[in-house]
């Protein structure tokens, strides 16, 4: 018989109740059999509001986990940082901007997972927004007429008429960064 799972404390870099509700849908996958509990903090990303590349969006997460567990080192088992991004491609149709995420999480020890969510292209009635300064959430706001979206379905759910929501598009990056947590006795 397998030994019962100890319920994991998460900090999750951000007071947004979709990456919290995320971080903990993706444990409870990885992990199930223990009530996991998962708050929000808010902390810096130390990068502009809307980063603009892969490795920008990566940095942002990785400060994001690393400045809620310097708040206090022994308040969790697991902090976790989500950053949302854009970059621009230059493809056979022109240049297009893409939207992804990525998830970094850092556990007790140390040991660190991360994972980059899938990417979709942004129509370019929002990317012309982003592209002149407004954050994505805001700028689907204004395509769409809505208020906070990115509290709540996100552009992924409002672009695909919430058949993926931002909640769901965060859990399978979430579950995908816990890997090396899974796998404690081999290196990543």
């Amino acid at each position: 018989m397998a030994p019962p799972i100890t319920p994991f404390k998460i900090i999750v870099a951000s007071q947004n109740p979709v990456k919290i509700a995320a971080a903990l849908e993706g444990f409870t996958a990885m992990f199930p059999g223990a009530p996991h509990t998962a708050q929000g903090v808010s902390v810096p990303s130390g990068v502009p509001d809307q980063p603009f590349s892969d490795d920008e969006t990566l940095l942002g997460a990785r400060n994001r986990a690393h400045n809620a567990r310097a708040l206090d080192p022994d308040a969790a088992d697991f902090w976790i940082g989500a950053e949302g991004g854009v970059m621009e491609h230059d493809g056979p149709d022109g240049r297009e901007l893409q939207s992804f995420a990525w998830i970094y999480v850092i556990g007790k020890d140390g040991r660190v997972g991360k994972a980059r969510t899938s990417a979709y292209y942004l129509p370019q009635e929002t990317a012309a927004l982003v592209r002149h300064g407004v954050e994505l959430g805001p700028a689907e706001d204004i395509v769409w007429g809505k208020t906070n979206s990115k509290q709540k379905n996100g552009s992924v759910g409002l672009l695909t008429g919430d058949v993926v929501d931002r909640k769901g598009y965060y859990v399978q990056a979430v579950i995908l960064a816990l890997i090396p947590f899974r796998n404690p006795t081999l290196t990543f």
